[in-house]
């Protein structure tokens, strides 16, 4: 009976079996690939330079605005009642010779905080601000192109009723 015991321990089957079984958690973890952080993860400057500005680009090509220049700055709101001297990220939308021209503030540098908005014509300084995206619990990439471009439509500056 001794020799049975120790035949089992020693089956060949059995100890490579125990091997892959201890094998396999490992070979699992080693392969499982991190996934990669959400773009609304990534530092706010990146966010908006790498992926916010070329994608509200490509929207508003396609609703027939081409000559559209972006830029990212940090500079004061250009609102005669906002405090000027505090700067605030920015982005800065312009087009038609800048005839039409827009700004989307960002005063907590997250994409996720507060919010606002401003339009001007014919060169001039926008003359009111106000909240932007106020409602949205989650805010993402396609939201807010969308929420933009729907707000420059509300100013019949894309399309007519």
């Amino acid at each position: 009976m001794a020799e049975e015991t120790n035949k089992k321990d020693q089956d060949p089957a059995k100890s490579s079996a125990a091997k892959k079984d201890t094998a396999k958690p490992a070979a699992k973890a080693a392969t499982k690939k991190e996934k990669p952080p959400k773009l609304e993860d990534k530092p706010f400057s990146e966010f908006i330079q790498e992926h916010y500005l070329p994608a509200l680009k490509e929207a508003m090509a396609s609703e027939g605005i081409e000559d559209l220049d972006l830029t990212f700055v940090e500079q004061g709101v250009p609102i005669k009642s906002a405090n000027s001297n505090e700067p605030c990220w920015q982005v800065v939308g312009k087009w038609q010779d800048g005839d039409r021209a827009f700004n989307l503030y960002f005063p907590d540098e997250d994409i996720t905080g507060q919010k606002a908005f401003s339009y001007s014509t014919y060169g001039n300084k926008p003359s009111t601000i106000e909240s932007f995206m106020i409602d949205e619990r989650r805010v993402n990439l396609e939201l807010l192109v969308m929420y933009t471009v729907q707000r420059l439509n509300a100013q019949k500056w894309l399309t007519r009723n």
